[in-house]
């Protein structure tokens, strides 16, 4: 075996029992918040955090949106939700494109939460979808746009959503046949494509 081999595999092996250590860290955080004890769980959480744990982010500002071990900071919550949205968290982004949508802990920025949102749909997430169908069908920081709003809810339906359903009917009620089937066209184009394709 050779030198190479043996840094190779030892990098390896170094990178296997990180992931381990990780692993059990993140899951004593979690049952500590399943538990209720948020304070154990918010300092597992900050310990991972600082690693880099786009997870332990997300789980952060969360506890801060809803106030548990920690007073309520939508302000603190939007931080935690950006480093963990930036690292590609769905749901992190879903949160931060509510946070935006709803003006909670920073201004209402329609332009922030699309993006957001989008994030998180290319990512398969229905509530995001179902919420840039909602945005499209009511005009919202976009041009009304209901064959875009339809293909939205017609996605998230797909993905699960029973809001999208309805969604959906409202919004077809405002179409023309056309319009649907090229809604419908353009809904199987994106989901063949991984959501990469949703223009």
């Amino acid at each position: 075996m050779s030198i190479k081999t043996i840094t190779r595999t030892t990098a390896i092996l170094l990178a296997l029992l990180f992931n381990t250590a990780w692993a059990q860290s993140f899951s004593e955080g979690v049952n500590a918040y399943n538990e209720g004890d948020y304070g154990t769980a918010l300092e597992v959480f900050r310990s991972l955090a600082k690693e880099g744990s786009a997870e332990a982010q997300y789980n952060i500002g969360y506890m801060y949106e809803k106030g548990q071990g920690v007073p309520q900071a939508d302000s603190i919550a939007v931080r935690w939700y950006r480093h963990a949205s930036e690292q590609g968290n769905a749901n992190a982004q879903f949160n931060l494109g509510v946070m935006y949508a709803d003006g909670e802990g920073v201004l209402q920025d329609y332009s922030e939460a699309l993006r957001w949102f989008r994030a998180a749909a290319e990512q398969g997430d229905a509530g995001a979808q179902n919420n840039l169908g909602a945005m499209y069908g009511n005009g919202n920081g976009v041009n009304q746009d209901q064959i875009t709003a339809h293909m939205w809810f017609n996605i998230a339906s797909a993905n699960g959503s029973q809001k999208a359903r309805e969604g959906r009917r409202i919004a077809a009620e405002r179409m023309s046949r056309e319009e649907i089937a090229e809604a419908q066209r353009r809904a199987r184009a994106c989901m063949e494509s991984g959501y990469q394709d949703c223009d």
